[in-house]
């Protein structure tokens, strides 16, 4: 089993990829942390685990609470001795004007999104750096690499990771810990119900570009693949990954393309 005996620490695990992670790690043979806000969902996708749940571990934690952070790390180290990989899935996307989008919706994207990740990050790095080994994994988006209608905080906060995670990449080069970007497309998940609209109300349904994207499942087990060997940046999803190339190579073609983007 490729991830046996590993400590994995998942925050975001509650539903869509993070969930679908915990059952992949878990047939792997690792100890999952699984870790989001909602403590009942948490216990199902524990229970979900069968008859290997007992090494599925829930952890609270909310990433708006950064302060506690720090404590949560010191809990996880007291249990498992260590902690072998993080994975940064927890996440709030948008579907709102940039004109009509308040600063405290705005705020919130960042908070949970951005600071949330590097706050976490902050706090578990020095247990890496001591115990002379680690991985961390973060999952941003295509909308990371380029601008989308409807979603300007978000895209901002998903390039953010990329300049953040990069340049902690760069330092760490020397350490034994290493960082992987894994940049999703559409997958199938409930991300569009949860959306904030411009007041920080949910957007309440699914979008038709991601009701055709790939499963959790798929895109679960190419994120194994990809932490397994140790890859900086990997794009998961369907042939809207090729617009990422397509804004690299032909920047003219891309605007072109964009002018005819149906946001939803």
């Amino acid at each position: 089993m490729k991830f046996e005996n590993k400590v994995i620490w998942i925050a975001g695990a509650s539903s869509g990829i993070g969930e679908s992670l915990v059952y992949e790690f878990i047939n792997e043979g690792a100890i999952v942390i699984a870790s989001a806000p909602f403590k009942e969902k948490l216990q199902d996708v524990r229970k979900n685990c069968g008859e290997k749940k007992e090494f599925c571990h829930v952890l609270h934690l909310d990433m708006e609470h950064q302060e506690d952070f720090p404590g949560l790390v010191n809990t996880v180290v007291a249990s498992y001795k260590k902690i072998d990989i993080l994975l940064h899935v927890a996440g709030i996307s948008q579907r709102a004007l940039t004109v009509d989008t308040s600063m405290k919706t705005t705020r919130k994207i960042m908070e949970i999104n951005f600071f949330g990740a590097v706050a976490l990050t902050h706090a578990v790095l020095p247990v890496m750096i001591s115990q002379g080994f680690g991985q961390i994994a973060v999952i941003t988006s295509i909308s990371g690499k380029f601008g989308f209608p409807l979603r300007s905080t978000y895209s901002a906060s998903k390039h953010a990771l990329h300049g953040y995670f990069e340049s902690l990449q760069a330092e760490l080069l020397e350490k034994n810990i290493y960082i992987t970007l894994v940049v999703p497309g559409r997958v199938h998940t409930a991300i569009s119900y949860n959306a904030l609209t411009a007041d920080g109300t949910p957007w309440g349904k699914m979008d038709d570009g991601l009701a055709g994207g790939i499963s959790t499942e798929k895109a679960a087990k190419k994120i194994l693949s990809a932490i397994q060997k140790r890859k900086k940046e990997v794009l998961i999803g369907g042939k809207e990954l090729f617009m990422v190339y397509i804004k690299k190579f032909f920047p003219w073609l891309f605007w072109k393309m964009v002018s005819r983007i149906n946001p939803t």
